[in-house]
C-alpha cells in the first residue's frame, strides 16, 4: 500500500477543480511528476472533443475491464452527477456497451484497446461517426484510465466515492 499525502502544492489545483481531493490524488502525490501528468492530460482532455457522456462511458469502461473498484466507484458517481447517465447507460458502459449505437462503437473500442493493449481497430468508430480526432482522444481516455486503474491497485487506494 502507498500511504496517501495530505499536503502537497499540486493538490491545491486538484481541490480547486473538484472541491475536494479524492484518495487517488492523494496518492499520486508522493511523486509529484505523476500528479502533474495525470492533471495536465486530463485537463487537455476536458478540452477536447469527446462529450463528457462519452468520457465517462469509456472510464467506466476501461475501469471494470482492468477491475478497479475505485475508479468505477469514482465514475459511477461522476457518471450519474456529472454526464447524466442512467443506471442502464453506466451499467452498460461497464460491459462495453450502450443502447446508443454511436457510443456503443465509442466504448468497445475503449474496450478492445484496454483488453488488447492497444491492438484494436477503429474502424467500426469511425464508421459509427466518431472522426480522427476523437478517436486518438478516445486512446488517450484509455491510456489515462489505465494510469488511474494501476495507480489505484498498486496504491490499494481507499475508496472515498459512494459504492458502485
Amino acid at each position: 500500500m502507498i500511504t496517501p499525502i495530505e499536503h502537497a502544492p499540486l493538490l491545491d489545483e486538484v481541490r480547486k477543480r473538484m472541491g475536494r481531493v479524492p484518495n487517488m490524488t492523494k496518492v499520486m502525490a508522493n511523486s509529484s511528476a505523476v500528479l502533474e501528468g495525470y492533471l495536465g492530460l486530463s485537463g487537455a482532455l476536458k478540452k477536447g472533443t469527446l462529450p463528457p457522456a462519452t468520457s465517462e462511458r469509456i472510464a467506466l469502461t476501461v475501469g471494470a475491464a482492468n477491475d478497479c473498484g475505485y475508479c468505477v466507484a469514482a465514475h459511477t458517481f461522476t457518471g450519474k452527477r456529472v454526464a447524466k447517465l442512467s443506471d442502464a447507460e453506466i451499467e452498460a458502459a461497464k460491459q462495453g456497451t450502450s443502447a446508443d449505437a454511436k457510443e456503443a462503437a465509442a466504448v468497445a473500442f475503449a474496450r478492445e484497446l484496454t483488453e488488447s493493449r492497444g491492438k484494436a481497430d477503429p474502424a467500426e468508430a469511425l464508421a459509427a461517426g466518431w472522426t480522427q480526432e476523437q478517436v486518438l482522444e478516445i486512446v488517450a481516455l484509455v491510456a489515462l484510465q489505465t494510469l488511474t486503474n494501476y495507480v489505484n491497485k498498486v496504491g490499494e487506494t481507499e475508496n472515498d466515492w459512494p459504492a458502485a
